[in-house]
């Protein structure tokens, strides 16, 4: 009882407190963030180049340091940050080349040079504890410099993704100060505070206790790529501040003692009923972020019967209604897609428009009425619509529109198709209509689950396993701390982890939602897949899908041949079914208009609208403060 009253009082005490215990500073001087990743382990540690964790959320990230290059979803494109242009190749991609940004200083007046660059990478390389040494020290034969701003790799082996290592989409390998790093005696154990940064903020202060980081905007800050690409950051002070659970922030926000908050869709609806001037992503209806770049459904185990049968796996999605699906989710406020990428609006440009007719046409191997069976439904993009007219929405009627916020279709809900595919391989309903394996003994479908009912992964869950006990199998569901470690051990027959890894989101390759599927990766169950994720948790591996992973190695990430390869195995994924892409993550943020106005919404999505991806310096030039003190 004693600690429960504790709880609520420091609860209470930091919804009341919050901005008051960072006195001194204006306001509506000061845009203030929750920090997603919860409360700083180690406050005075801001080296986040070691594997250690150190909650790079808390400012470092979104502020402090600029990446060679960062990945930007809602533009679709890879914005060049330190790096004055992309990654330069030669032909058999043995070296890469890369242009740095002139011009670029370190907060403390030094400038940003090729010898940073090559200090660090040595120095990671050095250091089996720093961030990205097993990469570096798998590929790199050395590293040098030609001038002051150019960085020669010279590579052991051919990598035409060796770039990659330094796109950062949260996370990536980034420069650290030379100048100040060759004079400590171990880069692991230092703890760089005070830190100097590359990115248009410096530190002003932190908690001791790891609740907030206040960070204020450097005089410089046009010499760094977030001024020279975008301007003046408009907000004098940054603070990022752990409210905890959601409804400390929706206290807050309340109150106007925070401006950008991550909420579960319960906590939004109440915070917009408190306050007049918060606003969701889209202001209206359906109001989750449409931008994310990744993708939700369920996982299956191929190997672990009946999930080692196409038929099965195909049956099981097409006892889906996906618009009842996403309405048990989420009140139909998500968008739907069929690919193994997320449909955000660039993914459906360069994916889904292009494969339309062929999954119109698609057909899976058996006959409806003495045709092919074709299982692709465009119109469920309508159904959305209704069903949130039907509940009290309203949305428009532009099919174009209408795609954005519900997504382009998905599977035809087929109970009877689904029936004929189980009973071709032997399944049987008992005289309740519940389904029997073909031994004779009742289906039941264990799904592991995420722990956190309010997550969309557990959300997929609580769907699926609705849609299926109405087509009359028997469902379990497993939450568990542990979820993720017993999908990569492969102890489950289905799970509610990705259905693929996350792509770029920002670009068209799709190698890294692809590569861990190969077959030289598969591990037997009891054994730890390179990823819980995907169909490489779900132990599925095909030869037509190595071929695709080992053509991508061999080409530019940038050339048409790529992109074809890229459109080749989302249709074998399709075709095969090992894992099951429902819904687009929908995020739901809560944005606060009182001091603040011009996020990054629905209406005008020049960023990605999330205050902890690292693309978050790139927001601050375009917000306008509102004038209320």
């Amino acid at each position: 009882m004693k600690k429960s009253l504790l709880v609520i009082f420091v609860s209470v005490l930091l919804v009341v407190a919050g901005f008051s215990q960072v006195a001194g500073i204006p306001r509506e001087e000061t845009l203030i963030a929750n920090v997603l990743t919860g409360r700083v382990g180690s406050p005075s540690i801001f080296n986040v180049f070691t594997t250690s964790w150190r909650n790079p959320d808390r400012g470092v990230q979104q502020l402090m340091l600029e990446p060679l290059w960062t990945m930007e979803p809602a533009r679709g494109e890879v914005i060049n940050s330190l790096a004055a242009e992309g990654a330069i190749y030669n032909e058999d991609f043995t070296q890469m080349t890369v242009k740095l940004r002139k011009g670029c200083y370190w907060s403390d007046g030094v400038e940003i040079t090729a010898d940073d660059i090559v200090y660090g990478i040595e120095t990671t390389m050095e250091h089996q504890g720093m961030s990205y040494h097993e990469q570096f020290d798998m590929y790199i034969d050395k590293v040098y410099k030609t001038d002051d701003y150019t960085v020669v790799f010279e590579l052991k082996e051919p990598n035409a993704r060796f770039h990659t290592n330094f796109v950062d989409r949260w996370g990536a390998w980034r420069p650290f100060p030379k100048h100040i790093f060759e004079k400590v005696e171990d880069p692991l154990s230092f703890d760089f505070n005070p830190p100097v940064s590359s990115g248009p903020y410096i530190l002003k202060d932190y908690d001791a206790a790891g609740y907030w980081t206040l960070w204020e905007k450097r005089e410089d800050w046009d010499r760094t790529p977030t001024g020279m690409l975008f301007g003046e950051p408009k907000p004098k002070y940054v603070l990022f501040y752990y409210y905890g659970e959601a409804t400390n922030q929706v206290i807050a926000q309340a109150n106007h003692n925070l401006d950008m908050a991550d909420l579960t869709m319960e906590a939004f609806r109440a915070l917009v009923q408190r306050n007049p001037y918060s606003r969701g992503y889209r202001i209206e209806y359906p109001w989750v972020v449409n931008t994310d770049p990744c993708m939700t459904g369920f996982v299956f185990n191929t190997d672990v019967y009946p999930y080692n049968i196409k038929d099965v796996r195909w049956a099981l999605t097409l006892a889906i209604d996906i618009v009842d699906y996403i309405g048990i989710a989420f009140d139909g406020a998500a968008p739907m897609g069929v690919l193994h990428v997320p449909p955000i609006p660039y993914y459906q440009e360069i994916y889904y428009e292009p494969l339309e007719d062929w999954l119109k046409n698609f057909t899976l191997d058996i006959e409806v009425n003495g045709k092919p069976f074709k299982p692709y439904d465009p119109t469920a993009t309508l159904r959305a619509a209704q069903y949130a007219r039907e509940r009290g929405y309203e949305v428009p009627n532009d099919i174009e529109t209408l795609k954005e916020m519900f997504g382009p279709g998905w599977w035809k809900y087929a109970p009877d198709v689904a029936e004929q595919l189980l009973e071709r391989n032997g399944f049987t309903r008992d005289k309740n209509g519940k389904w029997l394996l073909p031994d004779g003994t009742p289906w039941k479908i264990n799904i592991e689950a995420h722990p956190n009912p309010s997550h969309p992964q557990h959300r997929n869950s609580l769907a699926a396993a609705q849609q299926w006990r109405n087509f009359g199998i028997e469902v379990s569901i497993h939450p568990s701390e542990q979820y993720a470690s017993i999908a990569q051990l492969g102890n489950f027959e289905v799970t509610d982890q990705w259905p693929a890894s996350e792509p770029w989101g920002g670009h068209p390759d799709l190698y890294r939602v692809f590569s861990s599927t190969h077959s030289k990766y598969y591990k037997p169950i009891g054994n730890n897949a390179v990823t819980g994720m995907g169909p490489a948790g779900g132990r599925w591996t095909d030869p037509r899908m190595d071929k695709v992973i080992e053509g991508m190695e061999k080409v530019d990430w940038d050339s048409e041949e790529n992109m074809e390869l890229g459109i080749e195995g989302l249709k074998i994924l399709i075709e095969e079914m090992p894992s099951v892409p429902a819904f687009g993550y929908p995020g739901v943020v809560g944005w606060d208009e009182y001091y603040w106005t011009n996020y990054p919404g629905a209406e005008n999505p020049y960023m990605i609208p999330y205050h902890h991806w690292p693309n978050f310096k790139y927001v601050l030039p375009f917000l306008e403060p509102t004038g209320r003190k």
